[in-house]
């Protein structure tokens, strides 16, 4: 208080003496002996993270150029898509397979989608379901949907049975289109769809235009490929949709548990996305290698998004394959390349060969990169950048780690906090509730300390709405209020993250899979992390499960032996010397091969109900923790119920 008025007054004094232009000068110099002298380390995390934070600002400011430009024009992704063809009509916008599909030539299949939806009574406000794989076409079908103002649900491809009839009827489809690979998967739900439901059966196959090919099956299923052959374009018009605002696609979060949930995309919010990524070191003359699948936001948005809206050349693949990820980059010249989830691991336990290193690739862009693999990864193949990303489909906190930061997944800034209102809020560890301060908003952690990651809700700000579910009751559970201000709403994420002193953030969890054993709370990531790392980079999966009579929950780790080669006894000496003893597994469940979902996340949910009891895990073998030995023992009926009992101490 002393140091402040002594500032004050030094101004007036110099103000009576020199006057206006000199009381400036002297004014700016005494407040950065202030900050200096009694603000000494938020300057130097100023110092330091200013080129950070100056570099983010001016993306940022970019990105909402872009935004608002497309706003009052008010264009829908055709619209978009069609000025960008008016730029490039004979460069390549897809490459797949041996297929080079120009820009000229995806509009124009997108024009006969347009005219055979419309001859079909498909119109604004449609919703016209895709279970269509991976290919250049898949993007031109919703493309000629949202010409007309129809809605598309992107189905995932993997679906069977209840799941695939649950995301048919939970997005109220009016109109489902299927790849012909996937008609047994419709015959096995049909008596259970709606009878009004129309079906068309896409063929993956160049169209044959000079003659007319038989356009329906006996069982009333509309030949859509024949229908485009037989039909021409329609003459290009801007879209008859709900603007910059409307809705665009569905797309189901894969999830780990439950049924699929159907997230909206406007075209706002898939202009953002694509633009977000584009401005990370990517530029229009890249050729992008994506082999992610396409129903799913990585894939179909932020990949395809740089086909659509800035014009690169993006690769496609039918399906993930690590041995020929870079053969692959180098084969299409690409100089960009999309990763996600356990992808990078995969890529790095091929074994080494030339093949590393001849590529064009520039920058790799994704979530999931590790970062117990993350500079092992770029030394190996030679990658000058990294552009590690988090955001939730349906959510609006959206972050990138723009300067490469090994781990960091983005970062809360220190000098500008309120230009991008996201933060990391404290949460009760039992209910997953808010905890609130004595004015009743929610308490923000201070630096390392875990929380919550939350986004501020701003209505038409591309950046900063939240569209949520399909279902509504499912959008608001993910709503929190009061949270930096009186009345405000913000996403609550669900991911456990931890911001460090510069603001850099790193992901530590989801909320339900940390477990307290031991009276610690044990991270699943971190354990699986390091389990991957010791054990040759197999998959792992780690969780908690309870044991009677014992406070917490124990952890259990499922891990892939496809070959017989996995030593326990390495793999408990290991663990021992890189995890605390609460940390380190009870339990082992030794697999032939895991469940993943579509982006390359283990599931855990079936493995967690059936716990470490033989009589439920029939194809498995399971062995449990000899903490005085050191080693993992064999764990049959008789031990199993030795240790309900207490015989054996865990």
């Amino acid at each position: 208080m002393i140091a402040a008025v002594g500032v004050v007054a030094a101004v007036y004094a110099v103000w009576l003496y020199f006057g206006l232009l000199q009381t400036i000068v002297v004014s700016l110099i005494l407040a950065g002996i202030y900050l200096i002298l009694f603000h000494t380390r938020w300057c130097y995390v100023a110092i330091k993270t200013a080129p950070r934070d100056l570099r983010a600002l001016w993306c940022y400011i970019k990105i909402l150029w872009i935004t608002r430009s497309l706003s009052r024009k008010n264009w829908t992704l055709p619209d978009i898509f069609h000025e960008t063809v008016q730029r490039n009509p004979n460069k390549p916008c897809f490459l797949f397979q041996d297929e080079v599909w120009t820009f000229k030539e995806v509009e124009d299949y997108s024009l006969r989608v347009t005219a055979v939806l419309k001859k079909h009574g498909v119109k604004k406000g449609s919703i016209v379901g895709l279970l269509v794989n991976n290919s250049p076409q898949m993007p031109a079908l919703w493309l000629g949907n949202a010409r007309l103002g129809g809605v598309t649900p992107l189905i995932n491809t993997n679906q069977r049975g209840n799941a695939l009839l649950h995301s048919i009827s939970v997005a109220k489809c009016d109109v489902l289109i299927f790849s012909d690979e996937y008609q047994s998967a419709m015959q096995d739900i049909s008596s259970q769809l709606d009878p009004e439901l129309k079906l068309f059966k896409f063929s993956h196959r160049p169209l044959n235009t000079t003659k007319a090919e038989k356009n329906a099956s006996g069982d009333g299923i509309g030949d859509l490929t024949s229908l485009l052959e037989i039909t021409p374009p329609a003459p290009w018009t801007l879209a008859d949709a709900d603007g910059f605002q409307g809705k665009l696609l569905y797309i189901y979060t894969s999830g780990t548990t439950g049924l699929p949930k159907a997230a909206v995309i406007s075209n706002s919010r898939f202009v953002f996305m694509a633009c977000g990524l584009h401005n990370m070191r990517l530029n229009s003359s890249d050729i992008v290698y994506c082999p992610l699948p396409l129903y799913h936001t990585a894939g179909g948005v932020v990949s395809v998004g740089q086909a659509l809206v800035f014009g690169c050349t993006v690769v496609l693949k039918s399906k993930f394959s690590a041995s020929q990820y870079f053969p692959d980059c180098a084969k299409y010249k690409a100089t960009a390349a999309h990763y996600i989830g356990e992808m990078c691991r995969y890529v790095l336990a091929t074994p080494p060969s030339p093949a590393d290193k001849l590529h064009n690739v520039r920058v790799i862009y994704g979530n999931g990169l590790r970062p117990q693999i993350w500079t092992e990864f770029v030394t190996r193949f030679n990658i000058k950048y990294v552009t590690e990303f988090y955001g939730a489909t349906e959510g609006n906190a959206n972050i990138a780690n723009t300067d490469g930061t090994p781990g960091a997944i983005g970062f809360l800034s220190r000098i500008f906090p309120k230009v991008y209102p996201i933060a990391i809020i404290k949460v009760d560890e039992e209910t997953g509730e808010p905890i609130r301060d004595a004015s009743g908003l929610c308490q923000f952690a201070q630096a390392d300390e875990p929380g919550v990651f939350v986004g501020k809700i701003s209505n038409n700000n591309p950046t900063r709405e939240y569209l949520g579910y399909v279902d509504k009751a499912a959008s608001d559970k993910k709503v929190v209020r009061d949270v930096f201000t009186h009345g405000d709403a913000a996403f609550i994420s669900g991911d456990i993250l931890v911001a460090d002193e510069l603001g850099y953030l790193y992901f530590r969890d989801r909320t339900g899979d940390t477990f307290r054993w031991r009276g610690e709370n044990v991270s699943t990531s971190e354990v699986e992390a390091a389990i991957s790392t010791v054990a040759d980079h197999r998959d792992a999966v780690v969780y908690g499960v309870m044991v009677p009579n014992t406070e917490g929950r124990a952890g259990m780790c499922g891990i892939v032996d496809c070959d017989g080669t996995l030593d326990l006894q390495l793999l408990a000496r290991d663990l021992a010397r890189d995890l605390p003893p609460y940390a380190r597994p009870v339990f082992l469940r030794v697999m032939a091969s895991m469940d993943m979902t579509g982006t390359f996340k283990m599931k855990k949910t079936d493995l967690q109900k059936e716990g470490f009891n033989p009589s439920l895990v029939k194809d498995d073998k399971l062995y449990y923790l000899d903490l005085k030995q050191g080693k993992y023992l064999p764990l049959g009926s008789e031990e199993y119920e030795k240790i309900l009992k207490g015989t054996i101490r865990l």
